[in-house]
Protein backbone atom coordinates (compact mmCIF):
# COMPACT_ATOMS: atom_id res chain seq x y z
CA UNK A 1 0.00 0.00 0.00
CA UNK A 2 1.54 3.63 -1.06
CA UNK A 3 1.93 6.45 1.17
CA UNK A 4 0.57 9.91 0.04
CA UNK A 5 2.90 12.81 0.77
CA UNK A 6 1.42 14.92 3.72
CA UNK A 7 0.67 18.48 1.96
CA UNK A 8 -0.29 21.88 3.21
CA UNK A 9 -4.04 21.94 4.16
CA UNK A 10 -5.81 23.88 1.17
CA UNK A 11 -8.00 27.15 1.27
CA UNK A 12 -10.88 24.91 -0.45
CA UNK A 13 -10.50 22.72 2.77
CA UNK A 14 -10.50 24.95 5.18
CA UNK A 15 -13.60 27.38 3.48
CA UNK A 16 -15.69 24.03 3.44
CA UNK A 17 -14.60 23.85 7.51
CA UNK A 18 -15.57 26.77 8.30
CA UNK A 19 -18.88 27.45 6.59
CA UNK A 20 -19.83 23.89 8.14
CA UNK A 21 -18.60 25.79 11.64
CA UNK A 22 -20.90 28.67 10.73
CA UNK A 23 -23.97 26.35 9.78
CA UNK A 24 -23.35 25.07 13.36
CA UNK A 25 -23.10 28.09 15.32
CA UNK A 26 -26.18 29.68 13.47
CA UNK A 27 -28.50 26.40 14.32
CA UNK A 28 -27.07 26.70 17.98
CA UNK A 29 -29.30 29.18 19.05
CA UNK A 30 -32.91 28.19 17.17
CA UNK A 31 -32.18 24.36 18.74
CA UNK A 32 -31.74 25.80 22.14
CA UNK A 33 -34.65 27.96 22.05
CA UNK A 34 -37.02 25.25 20.30
CA UNK A 35 -35.94 22.83 23.31
CA UNK A 36 -36.33 26.09 25.72
CA UNK A 37 -32.93 25.89 26.73
CA UNK A 38 -30.75 28.82 27.87
CA UNK A 39 -28.69 30.27 25.06
CA UNK A 40 -25.20 30.41 26.41
CA UNK A 41 -23.05 34.34 26.26
CA UNK A 42 -20.00 33.48 24.90
CA UNK A 43 -16.84 34.64 27.40
CA UNK A 44 -13.59 36.14 26.73
CA UNK A 45 -11.93 33.32 27.43
CA UNK A 46 -12.91 32.07 24.45
CA UNK A 47 -11.17 34.74 22.32
CA UNK A 48 -8.14 34.66 24.96
CA UNK A 49 -7.64 31.08 24.31
CA UNK A 50 -7.81 31.46 20.64
CA UNK A 51 -5.18 34.57 21.08
CA UNK A 52 -3.07 32.36 23.30
CA UNK A 53 -3.37 29.24 20.87
CA UNK A 54 -2.18 31.70 18.31
CA UNK A 55 0.81 33.27 19.73
CA UNK A 56 2.07 29.85 20.67
CA UNK A 57 1.75 28.51 16.66
CA UNK A 58 3.21 31.84 16.24
CA UNK A 59 6.34 31.20 18.09
CA UNK A 60 6.71 27.84 17.05
CA UNK A 61 6.40 28.80 13.40
CA UNK A 62 9.14 31.76 13.21
CA UNK A 63 11.47 29.31 15.51
CA UNK A 64 10.68 26.89 13.45
CA UNK A 65 11.47 28.87 10.31
CA UNK A 66 14.45 30.79 11.20
CA UNK A 67 15.90 27.10 11.80
CA UNK A 68 15.34 25.35 8.84
CA UNK A 69 15.33 28.32 6.61
CA UNK A 70 17.39 30.96 7.85
CA UNK A 71 20.26 29.34 9.74
CA UNK A 72 20.10 26.12 7.62
CA UNK A 73 19.82 23.68 10.42
CA UNK A 74 18.43 20.08 10.39
CA UNK A 75 15.64 19.01 12.76
CA UNK A 76 14.85 15.11 13.14
CA UNK A 77 12.02 14.31 11.55
CA UNK A 78 9.75 13.00 14.20
CA UNK A 79 9.88 16.69 15.48
CA UNK A 80 9.08 17.92 12.29
CA UNK A 81 6.31 15.58 11.97
CA UNK A 82 4.88 16.42 15.36
CA UNK A 83 5.19 20.38 14.34
CA UNK A 84 3.57 19.70 11.30
CA UNK A 85 0.59 17.09 12.66
CA UNK A 86 0.39 20.25 15.16
CA UNK A 87 -0.13 22.52 12.33
CA UNK A 88 -2.52 20.62 9.95
CA UNK A 89 -4.85 20.05 13.52
CA UNK A 90 -4.93 23.47 14.57
CA UNK A 91 -5.46 24.60 10.90
CA UNK A 92 -8.58 22.48 11.04
CA UNK A 93 -10.09 22.75 13.98
CA UNK A 94 -9.53 26.99 14.11
CA UNK A 95 -11.37 27.21 10.77
CA UNK A 96 -14.10 25.14 12.27
CA UNK A 97 -13.71 27.44 15.81
CA UNK A 98 -14.21 30.49 13.71
CA UNK A 99 -17.10 29.47 11.66
CA UNK A 100 -18.73 28.35 14.57
CA UNK A 101 -18.77 31.93 16.08
CA UNK A 102 -19.11 33.66 12.74
CA UNK A 103 -22.62 31.91 13.05
CA UNK A 104 -23.36 32.19 16.51
CA UNK A 105 -22.45 35.99 16.22
CA UNK A 106 -25.13 36.08 13.07
CA UNK A 107 -28.11 34.18 14.67
CA UNK A 108 -28.10 37.59 16.74
CA UNK A 109 -27.33 39.86 13.69
CA UNK A 110 -31.22 40.70 14.27
CA UNK A 111 -31.24 41.49 17.69
CA UNK A 112 -28.23 44.56 18.03
CA UNK A 113 -30.72 47.08 19.95
CA UNK A 114 -30.75 44.52 23.48
CA UNK A 115 -27.63 44.82 25.25
CA UNK A 116 -27.11 40.61 25.75
CA UNK A 117 -27.33 40.08 22.10
CA UNK A 118 -25.22 42.69 20.93
CA UNK A 119 -22.45 41.38 23.85
CA UNK A 120 -23.27 37.97 22.39
CA UNK A 121 -22.53 39.68 18.84
CA UNK A 122 -19.24 41.42 20.00
CA UNK A 123 -17.71 38.49 22.08
CA UNK A 124 -18.39 35.51 18.87
CA UNK A 125 -16.42 38.57 16.56
CA UNK A 126 -13.81 38.49 18.98
CA UNK A 127 -13.33 35.09 18.99
CA UNK A 128 -13.71 34.53 15.54
CA UNK A 129 -11.09 36.75 14.70
CA UNK A 130 -9.29 35.21 17.21
CA UNK A 131 -9.25 31.94 15.48
CA UNK A 132 -8.65 33.41 12.03
CA UNK A 133 -5.27 34.63 13.83
CA UNK A 134 -4.94 31.29 15.04
CA UNK A 135 -5.56 30.01 12.03
CA UNK A 136 -3.26 31.79 10.26
CA UNK A 137 0.14 30.78 12.71
CA UNK A 138 -1.00 27.45 12.05
CA UNK A 139 -0.81 27.72 8.42
CA UNK A 140 2.34 29.72 9.03
CA UNK A 141 4.13 26.66 10.47
CA UNK A 142 3.08 24.69 8.20
CA UNK A 143 4.73 26.84 5.90
CA UNK A 144 7.84 26.46 8.22
CA UNK A 145 7.96 23.33 8.25
CA UNK A 146 8.69 22.62 4.44
CA UNK A 147 12.04 21.29 3.65
CA UNK A 148 14.26 23.67 1.66
CA UNK A 149 15.20 22.66 -0.96
CA UNK A 150 18.83 22.91 -1.84
CA UNK A 151 19.92 25.48 -4.76
CA UNK A 152 23.72 23.42 -5.18
CA UNK A 153 22.49 19.59 -5.77
CA UNK A 154 21.77 19.12 -9.11
CA UNK A 155 19.74 16.23 -8.53
CA UNK A 156 17.25 18.39 -6.58
CA UNK A 157 16.94 20.60 -9.60
CA UNK A 158 16.07 17.79 -12.41
CA UNK A 159 13.45 16.63 -9.89
CA UNK A 160 12.07 20.11 -10.48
Amino acid sequence: MGHRPLRRSSAVQLAILGVVGLAVGRAVRPFLEWRDAVVPTVSWVAAGTMLFLAAILGVLAWTTFQALHRQRRTMHPSRALRLLALAKASAIVTALIAGYYVGFALSFAGDLELALPRERVVRSVAAAVAALLAMAAALALERACEVPHDEDDPDEAAKA
